[in-house]
């Protein structure tokens, strides 16, 4: 691990690794599912591996020192391609592979024999997930956008179906439109700075000609409707629920995090070319924007949860109303709230995926049909009586059902607890992490004291109260009026990576001091863009080796 950490190639590794794997997936071709899918799991496994190094080694560091700079093809910058990871990167990488894993695990029991080409789209999109974390650039940053929109929209499709064509066509169109912009973002900046470099930009800013102001303003504001669009800021979010809830569940679960990716966008370059001053004011350019967006995201994304019939499209709301409160944090420019939305950003994307997981197992159970042939076996979970005869010695009611002391499936019992603790993390009830994302982002806005600050103090507590109360209604239809139904069964391969992400959201709350210290000193680094910009433009390339003579 220590020779790991000092290795100066640590940071392209995570790029790297997946497009490696998913160039050999496609090598191997349509047979040899079970190698492809140990390899896989084995890739994902060790980029975690990776990413958690590669936190390891910017937290180790000084808080000025705390970036790791790397220069692909030993250019000088800004001339020349840069990775960058950092505090707030590393943290989004680590994060990233995480829910990855877990996905892919849960995919292993069936959704991976739904097409060929699952296990390389899964590594293209953590590859694009990866290098849009990790670039310094806009052009590359774009470039990464597309790799990962084009893997998400075969993982869309993956399994075919009329709901799925239909909800990705509306998906693709609305991200293929937001390229566009992006696109046209990214040359009017070029345009106006003569750079992509996002630490060049930044330096250039200051010197842009009055003249040219009005088109840098332009510039940026596409650049922000296309990395609203991707975060699915109201009114541009009318694509998610549907395209969420035909998606499948690994693939869904993956997508908790990629509106992750145009909050993580806005956030660094409105953090590192728009300042705001620190004193509770927003940012130069923009800010009102995105408090108020955000503010009517989340009201929108809460009352979506509490309207939904349908626990999936419950849960693509939940991930809108998770992007309207980061967005409309990001917008006031205070450190202290910017801490508290990095760690609801960590537990809200964990609960997310695990929801989105957890939903095909509930529906599951829901369908299935009385009959001796379902009485789980013990295979899968543990039924609540073998043979339908209830344990000796208990009291029986008119039916001959026990009326004390009645044993709960095994499976029952998981899916309740599971569901019990999504429930408490995404509604920001204690005593889980997501209580304690909530308090900290509570905290910081009862001292901004502004209207806005008050309306989203408002917000998060109404928006909690509307969540728990559309997942306890959901919780009742699916645990509390179960029928006749027979005990469910789950597959160990199904169940585990639920358990792991709902373990890491528990350990959050244990360790959750030490995520929220990790947590405000990335924000501390965003609210200084000096030192990312002197780190990336200080960096120098490698001294070429010398010749030998002839």
């Amino acid at each position: 691990m220590i020779a790991l950490l000092d290795s100066p190639h640590l940071v392209v590794a995570p790029v790297l690794l997946p497009l490696a794997t998913a160039a050999l997936m496609l090598l191997l071709g349509d047979g040899r599912r079970m190698l492809k899918s140990s390899i896989s799991v084995g890739s994902t496994a060790l980029g975690l591996l990776l990413a958690i190094a590669l936190l390891l080694r910017v937290d180790a560091q000084a808080v000025p020192q705390a970036f790791a700079v790397y220069l692909p093809g030993n250019w000088p910058v800004p001339q020349g391609i840069v990775l960058v990871a950092d505090r707030l990167s590393a943290l989004m990488c680590v994060l990233a592979a995480s829910v990855g894993l877990a996905a892919l695990l849960y995919a292993l029991a069936r959704w991976q024999q739904a097409g060929v080409y699952f296990h390389a789209l899964f590594q293209l999109q953590l590859m694009g997930l990866y290098g849009a974390f990790l670039t310094a650039d806009l052009f590359n940053l774009f470039v990464f956008f597309e790799v990962l929109l084009a893997a998400s929209y075969g993982l869309l499709l993956h399994g075919g179906g009329a709901m799925r064509v239909r909800a990705g066509l509306h998906y693709i169109a609305i991200n293929l439109f937001a390229s566009l912009l992006f696109l046209i973002g990214v040359a009017v900046i070029y345009g106006v700075t003569g750079t992509l470099n996002m630490a060049d930009i930044a330096r250039k800013l200051p010197l842009v000609h009055e003249a040219d102001r009005g088109l840098l303003h332009a510039g940026a504001a596409i650049l922000a409707v296309a990395f609203l669009a991707k975060a699915a800021l109201w009114p541009l979010n009318f694509w998610l629920p549907p395209a969420y809830a035909a998606a499948s569940a690994p693939a869904a679960a993956v997508f908790a995090i990629l509106t992750k990716v145009g909050v993580y966008a806005v956030l660094r370059l409105w953090t590192l070319c728009f300042p705001g001053s620190g004193d509770g004011l927003a940012p130069v350019f923009g800010g009102s924007v995105l408090v108020w967006g955000g503010l009517a995201t989340l009201a929108f994304g809460a009352v979506g949860m509490f309207a939904s019939q349908q626990l999936a499209r419950l849960a693509g709301y939940s991930v809108i109303a998770s992007s309207g409160t980061l967005i409309a944090a990001i917008g006031f420019g205070v450190p202290a709230l910017a801490a508290g939305a990095l760690f609801y950003l960590v537990t809200s994307t964990l609960a997310g995926g695990a929801l989105f997981l957890l939903v095909e197992l509930l529906e599951r159970s829901r369908q299935v049909e009385v009959g001796p042939e379902q009485i789980d076996d013990g295979n899968y979970a543990l039924p609540a009586f073998l043979d339908n005869e209830p344990p000796q010695n208990i009291n029986l009611d008119d039916d001959e059902e026990a009326l004390f002391g009645r044993a709960i499936p095994a499976a029952l019992a998981f899916l309740g607890l599971s569901f019990a603790i999504c429930t408490l993390v995404i509604a920001g009830l204690p005593p889980l992490s997501g209580f304690v994302a909530k308090l900290a982002l509570l905290m910081p806005l009862l001292d901004i004291g502004t209207r806005a600050a008050w309306t989203l103090f408002g917000l998060l507590i109404g928006s909690g109260l509307l969540a728990a109360m559309a997942l306890m209604r959901v919780g009742i239809r699916h645990f509390w009026t179960v029928g006749d139904r027979p005990a469910p069964r789950l597959r160990v391969a199904e169940s585990l990576p639920i358990a792991a992400l709902l373990l890491l959201l528990v350990g959050l709350a244990v360790q959750g001091e030490a995520l929220l210290r990790y947590t405000d000193a990335a924000a501390q680094s965003l609210a200084e863009p000096a030192r990312y910009i002197d780190a990336v433009i200080g960096t120098r390339p490698l001294p070429q080796p010398a010749l030998p003579m002839p």
